[in-house]
């Protein structure tokens, strides 16, 4: 028998905290638990509903986290399990749900289940990673490649044999055809909901399968670089992924994973979804299956984490959302610790930052949208991406990659909190943080917008509590207007009740730096501003509105 479910995920506001860079309780130069819980007053205080938590157990930190060693631990630089008790009841009592990053699909090296595994071929869970033979040359199994370079096979001398690591070698691939790993992996999954956690952001929720006949994939060639899922310089994106994840055997396993959720009140999973087409994987992972909702709760793919952003791209993505989603819930991210900070991505060729007027816009679409907006840590201040020099880099996927990719480092740095202060109020100041501070995040400090009451950050406030209170953004349909050069512009309408119409909002952005006039169709007539969203950079008339360069209109229709 499943558990309620209030559905408060379904249009809810998550938070993503990257506990090495959020708050420094300790003064080691690392973020920890108890550093969040300090500042979680100052999440609560943003209108969200949840905070997403990425990976803090224990591991070797080679993929600072994602490569995990213990699955029921915390690792002793974040504190430890009381400390993360101590979080979760704050969080709860300011009226936060709390979600953790889980990582299923692959372990560390440095796990027991793989010290045992790579021992002997004959051992009780020889077949628990993805083991394979190579062909008669030496060469390994097949042509899949690694997202951070090279070969996706690792030869071990132990067993005379290939492993798979999808990412780095230190991080070898569980084998999900074994049901003993299933059983295991979900057992870990039970401890923290035992806990009382609220929910999970499933890491490569489309990686956990891979075609147990490990067939080729097939070649793609080199991409343009226009697709923003795509980094045309790694030779990973130089394939389509046929074989080596989204299998059809992973809906299963979801179908395990949503049935123990079931189990626990109000609980929740976002899956993060890396595919050739991840708009249609999103859909397909979370839409009703034939017996009801049992997959994943909502999920997000890349589409919105690249470069492009005008009107046009707007348009023709969310075009296809509609022709997909079907029954599906979104996940809309603008950015998060993956991708360079939307302030930088989406700039206007200044290189640093983004106007304020588009990084207004951006903050209201994302929190318009029909799906469940994710914000990063910082995108409220409008932090741009830091630079990093080469041999202040930590993370490997940069590091491999340089010069001309930088990894991920830029948008990890710490979060600036003080303005003055000589780490910007991160730790102590008696110890270096783990990754350079960014002076042009001095400026942007939480005290300097805190005493603004026009900054960013104050405008993100004012936003999410005007969210909160329009029924047709929680849970209404999206009907998109035609296409304009200028202009994405769509309508949000609660579900009619007892025969009469819900609420209606039109709201239109102009993504360019010049004036725009979008003509509305006949049967929309604007009844009022909404103007206690802060998005007003236009006006309505008789047959149309006009919008000041990176303006932005939302409205009451009649």
């Amino acid at each position: 028998m499943k558990a309620p479910n209030n559905g408060w995920w379904r249009g809810g506001v998550v938070y993503q905290i990257y506990p090495r860079s959020f708050a420094d309780s300790n003064g080691d130069g690392i973020g920890d638990l108890p550093g969040i819980t300090a500042r979680l007053p100052y999440v609560a205080s943003l209108g969200v509903d949840a905070i997403w938590l990425s990976p803090f157990f224990t591991s070797p930190m080679k993929d600072y986290g994602y490569d995990v060693s213990d699955y029921c631990n915390v690792d002793s630089i974040f504190g430890t399990l009381a400390d993360f008790r101590t979080l979760l009841d704050t969080a709860h009592g300011l009226g936060l749900k709390v979600m953790i990053d889980q990582v299923l699909s692959h372990t560390s090296d440095q796990h027991p289940w793989f010290k045992e595994s790579r021992a002997s071929r004959d051992n009780p869970k020889a077949d628990w990673y993805v083991w394979a033979d190579p062909k008669a040359d030496g060469t390994p199994p097949n042509n899949w490649l690694s997202i951070f370079g090279g070969s996706a096979w690792h030869w071990d001398t132990r067993r005379c044999q290939y492993y798979l690591h999808n990412f780095l070698t230190s991080q070898p691939d569980l084998n999900f055809h074994q049901p003993a790993v299933q059983d295991a992996l979900l057992e870990t999954v039970k401890f923290w909901l035992d806990l009382g956690v609220d929910g999970y952001r499933l890491d490569t929720a489309n990686f956990y399968f891979h075609d147990a006949q490990l067939r080729d994939n097939p070649p793609r060639g080199r991409p343009t670089g226009e697709d923003p899922a795509v980094n045309s310089l790694n030779p990973y994106a130089w394939q389509w992924h046929r074989h080596d994840k989204s299998q059809p055997e992973n809906l299963a396993f979801l179908q395990r994973l949503r049935a123990l959720l079931d189990q626990y009140p109000h609980t929740t999973t976002v899956g993060e979804i890396g595919d050739d087409d991840g708009l249609a994987r999103m859909a397909e992972y979370t839409s009703a299956g034939p017996n009801g909702e049992d997959r994943l709760h909502m999920a997000y793919c890349f589409d919105l984490l690249g470069r492009p952003h005008d009107a046009p791209f707007l348009h023709a993505l969310m075009t296809r959302v509609e022709q997909v989603i079907g029954s599906g819930w979104p996940c809309w991210a603008l950015s998060n610790h993956d991708c360079v900070r939307l302030a930088t991505r989406w700039s206007e060729g200044d290189g640093e930052r983004a106007t304020p007027g588009l990084l207004r816009i951006a903050a209201a679409l994302q929190m318009t949208l029909r799906g469940s907006p994710c914000l990063y840590q910082g995108d409220e201040l409008g932090l741009p991406e830091a630079d990093i020099a080469y041999e202040d880099l930590h993370d490997p996927y940069g590091i491999e990659m340089w010069p001309d990719f930088k990894g991920r480092d830029g948008c990890r740095t710490p979060m600036p909190w003080v303005a003055e202060a000589a780490d910007l109020g991160f730790g102590s100041g008696a110890t270096r943080p783990w990754l350079p501070l960014a002076e042009p995040h001095r400026a942007l400090a939480v005290d300097r917008q805190e005493a603004d009451a026009q900054s960013l950050l104050h405008f993100y406030r004012r936003l999410l509590r005007w969210r909160r209170q329009q029924p047709a953004l929680i849970s209404g349909t999206q009907t998109l207007l035609p296409a304009h050069a200028q202009v994405f512009a769509f309508v949000r309408e609660e579900p009619a009740k007892a025969g009469q119409r819900g609420q209606r909002l039109l709201c239109a952005y102009n993504f360019s730096a010049r004036p725009a006039r979008l003509e509305l169709p006949a049967d929309l007539w604007v009844a009022s501003l909404c103007s206690a969203s802060g998005v007003v950079g236009g006006r309505p008339d008789a047959e149309g509105i006009e919008l000041a360069p990176w303006g932005g209109l939302i409205a009451h229709l009649s």
